[in-house]
């Protein structure tokens, strides 16, 4: 790895809530500027009808809050893999296809970064989940033949991929002054994603680290599955989530379902949706919570809603309660949401991410106390229920975090530096 000159190729972290690009120059701390000074930018597209255009990022996020007309995008990273990724949407009246909606994001990062660089790049180092897909090699391989496909079309010639938290592991190296066995738990918007890696302060100018990479595995759960439970256990009951019908039996909860999830929340403005809602609504025994649900998707309020649930988890990491005011959908009605329904909410998330390291472990031969030290990154990784649930198949580890956003872009300069020169 040559650390005298300005490295040939970009690192490119495209997340499923914040993406950014890294670029290895000596004497430099890699990431690149995106957005209003920013290193990130929030991986969303709005499509504005009034001006006919897509904007990007937080101000796709401000113009929607703002109440343009227009299409909101977001979580699009969840498209690889998902069987949306074969089918189209319709986007400022005409068909798109889904995965065009991936190149314009990239390509936008692409240029923001040559536009700070100050030169164009043909060679990138793109993160990925250790699996897009759980359980399913073949859906893996189709999304991440589906990345490079849109990378390539986008005027990359050299495209490969590195595991994120191996990414995140290269960048803790560099603050490190001993070797360690470390366990990266990388908690990003759509999934978690872990490595045992021995790192040294000795061993970062090697070009081969294959070796001290022991093991790498991870789960299909992230931030936004955080969002989905905080959602579903705390505001949807408002909205009619769990009443009952004439007949005794729940109502549907498809409706609830993909207003709780980013990448659907857009199929419950379908027309066919409202009317099942509708005709619905003279089966249900108290009818409040379906009257405001259908407000609350006649008003196209969706996103809205998820964003104020997000913003009670990240406040529920450091706060004890979160109150949200949903005066735009009824006068006076709020909902207190505070960490101990959080932590239930996700209690049956983090069981799963337990045993996705406890399984790592296994693989890799490794007994639980002879990790040193734990590295958490990743924009989730700071909620609290999910930290201690960890630390505590670890007795011998320290805690450590890293940038929550920026660890993973940072390895992956590092990495395409190395591969490129």
């Amino acid at each position: 790895m040559n650390h005298a000159s300005p490295a040939n190729a970009l690192g490119i972290d495209f997340g499923t809530s914040n993406s950014t690009v890294g670029w290895w120059r000596p004497g430099v701390e890699p990431l690149l500027e995106l957005e209003d000074g920013k290193i990130t930018l929030p991986s969303v597209i709005f499509f504005n009808t009034e001006e006919r255009r897509p904007v990007y990022g937080r101000q796709a996020l401000d113009e929607y809050l703002e109440g343009y007309e227009g299409r909101l995008m977001r979580a699009l990273k969840s498209l690889l893999g998902s069987k949306l990724l074969k089918s189209e949407t319709t986007v400022l009246g005409s068909a798109l296809p889904f995965r065009d909606l991936l190149g314009f994001f990239i390509g936008e990062l692409k240029r923001r970064a040559e536009a700070q660089a100050g030169r164009e790049f043909e060679q990138v180092v793109l993160g990925r989940p250790v699996f897009f897909v759980d359980d399913d090699p073949q859906a893996d391989a189709e999304a991440a033949n589906t990345l490079l496909a849109v990378a390539h079309k986008l005027g990359f010639k050299d495209v490969s991929f590195q595991f994120e938290p191996i990414a995140a592991a290269f960048d803790y190296e560099r603050s490190i002054q001993r070797e360690e066995l470390v366990l990266i738990v990388d908690i990003g918007g759509g999934t978690s994603d872990f490595s045992l890696v021995r790192l040294a302060p000795e061993r970062r100018h090697l070009d081969q680290r294959q070796d001290d990479i022991l093991a790498t595995g991870g789960v299909h759960i992230g931030g936004t599955d955080f969002d989905k439970q905080l959602s579903l256990d705390g505001v949807m009951p408002l909205f009619g989530y769990g009443s009952r019908m004439k007949s005794d039996a729940l109502m549907p909860t498809s409706h609830h379902l993909n207003l709780a999830t980013w990448h659907t929340i857009n199929a419950a403005y379908a027309q066919k949706a409202q009317l099942a809602l509708k005709s619905m609504r003279y089966d249900i025994v108290d009818p409040t919570g379906i009257d405001r649900l259908l407000r609350l998707t006649e008003q196209r309020a969706g996103h809205w809603l998820a964003m104020q649930v997000e913003e009670a988890k990240i406040t529920l990491t450091e706060q004890p309660e979160y109150r949200i005011d949903l005066a735009r959908i009824e006068a006076d009605l709020q909902v207190l949401l505070d960490r101990p329904l959080f932590d239930q909410a996700i209690d049956g998330l983090l069981v799963r991410i337990r045993e996705g390291v406890d399984e790592l472990l296994q693989r890799a031969g490794i007994d639980h106390a002879a990790v040193d030290t734990i590295f958490f990154t990743g924009g989730s990784s700071s909620v609290p229920a999910l930290r201690q649930s960890v630390a505590a198949l670890l007795p011998n580890a320290r805690v450590t975090e890293g940038n929550s956003f920026g660890s993973i872009g940072s390895g992956l300069a590092i990495e395409a530096a190395r591969r490129y020169g």
